[in-house]
């Protein structure tokens, strides 16, 4: 598994490494370019990067150790719980081989779109939607955000989302353990929105 991928190199098969939004964000680069459709170019961070931040910054035990005294019953102290959590992630430092191949997926981003202003930073759990659940919304995502420092501090900001509230009581009610959810962040070209337009649309009939 790498550390970061080009949109154009997923697919639908790659949810278990950057997670439902960002494998779709690549089904749709790749398929619909030929349709007239534009998706903006982008890079995605994966699993792997999750998971080796934790453990060089040994924060997997800190986190099961404050999850292990929720109160799982009436949640009274779940915002301590999960504002502790966040406070560890935020203190943490992106370890340098993460760090360089960010900043080496940026620039080749850069290098790709010669006129590259801003872009958004989101967040794309490697639990969401499954056929039985849908973590979307629960996850932070960041615009116009420029500069690598930003970039390094909004992906911060996204791991640290998947411990949210709400996150956290979502996955309690359903039945998902906490640390076997990562979280692959996506970084996209923004969209000047008096020039072009993104969102999400809903059919009735999702097969055609």
């Amino acid at each position: 598994m790498k550390y970061t991928y080009k949109l154009e190199e997923l697919d639908n098969s790659n949810v278990k490494e950057v997670g439902g939004k960002n494998a779709s964000l690549g089904e749709m680069f790749s398929s619909l370019a030929s349709k007239g459709i534009r998706v903006p170019d982008g890079f995605a961070t994966s699993a792997k990067c999750y998971w080796e931040y934790l453990e060089k910054n040994d924060l997997k035990e800190d986190i099961e150790e404050l999850l292990s005294n929720l109160d799982s019953d009436n949640l009274e102290n779940l915002e301590d719980t999960s504002g502790k959590i966040r406070e560890k992630i935020m203190e943490g430092q992106i370890p340098e081989e993460i760090e360089k191949e960010i900043k080496k997926a940026y620039e080749a981003l850069k290098e790709r779109e010669k006129k590259l202003g801003s872009v958004a930073v989101r967040s794309s759990a490697t639990a969401e939607d499954l056929p039985d659940a849908s973590f979307a919304g629960q996850h932070e995502s960041y615009m116009n955000i420029r500069g690598m420092d930003q970039l390094l501090k909004a992906w911060k900001k996204c791991v640290a989302s998947l411990f949210t509230d709400r996150a956290i009581k979502y996955r309690l009610e359903n039945g998902f353990e906490h640390m076997k959810v990562a979280l692959s962040v996506g970084v996209q070209k923004m969209v000047r929105s008096d020039k072009a337009s993104s969102g999400v649309m809903f059919t009735i009939d999702t097969e055609t």
